[in-house]
């Protein structure tokens, strides 16, 4: 791989200041000033919706919306590609990060905060899939509430454990604060795509995400 082809997809990626830990990116337009240190969001959920090696020399924030045809489309076109070849190859964590985009999609926030519960059963990727996969049946409904038990009933969720995690609200407090400090930091579209240090937006093919991850990949360990 040429050194001109490196650099071309490197120049895909807007390079972002940091706001550290879970969440690192500032946009290239203005934005309002990224939140201080005590603000950054701790969250116990981090890894039951962490796919990949905790050794991973990568790591990928995925920001994203249930809802959002473009993340389905990158759930579908690129990320079995994204699987295969980095993830399960120990090169490349992949971090799902909540971005409901409730102004537009109405059923989005019941959908994340459905997720958010699985997560706490360690079912989150199961109806991650799920929720993309049949994202047109339940994406329009007025009340999707029966289809995410349906949902829950596949996946082997407990269903007293996620009654008790929707109505406590606490999952649903974590997005927002979530979604908040995404926004702050400068994100305002999805699927956004936060890979070291730089900001990708977009349903990206995996003929752009290769070169930028090869490159970084040799970067950071020596080898290809």
């Amino acid at each position: 791989m040429s050194k001109r082809v490196l650099w071309s997809a490197a120049t895909l990626l807007v390079m972002v200041g940091g706001l550290g830990g879970f969440l690192a990116a500032r946009g290239s337009r203005p934005t309002p000033p990224p939140a201080p240190a005590a603000a950054r969001l701790q969250d116990p959920l981090l890894a039951p919706r962490t796919r990949g090696s905790p050794t991973a020399p990568i790591t990928i924030l995925e920001v994203a919306d249930f809802q959002c045809p473009a993340c389905r489309m990158f759930w579908a076109e690129t990320m079995p590609a994204l699987q295969r070849e980095y993830v399960d190859a120990g090169k490349v964590k992949v971090m799902f990060v909540n971005l409901p985009l409730v102004q537009i999609h109405k059923n989005a926030a019941a959908a994340h905060e459905f997720a958010m519960c699985a997560a706490v059963q360690d079912h989150f990727w199961a109806v991650h899939d799920m929720l993309y996969d049949q994202q047109s049946v339940w994406a329009q409904l007025d009340d999707p509430s029966a289809y995410f038990y349906s949902v829950a009933n596949a996946t082997g969720m407990n269903h007293d454990s996620l009654d008790a995690c929707i109505s406590s609200g606490r999952v649903r407090s974590l997005i927002q604060q979530e979604a908040e400090n995404v926004v702050n930091a400068g994100v305002r579209s999805t699927p956004s795509f936060v890979i070291e240090g730089g900001l990708l937006s977009g349903a990206v093919p995996m003929e752009t995400l290769r070169p930028i991850l090869d490159s970084i990949y040799t970067a950071k360990t020596g080898n290809r």
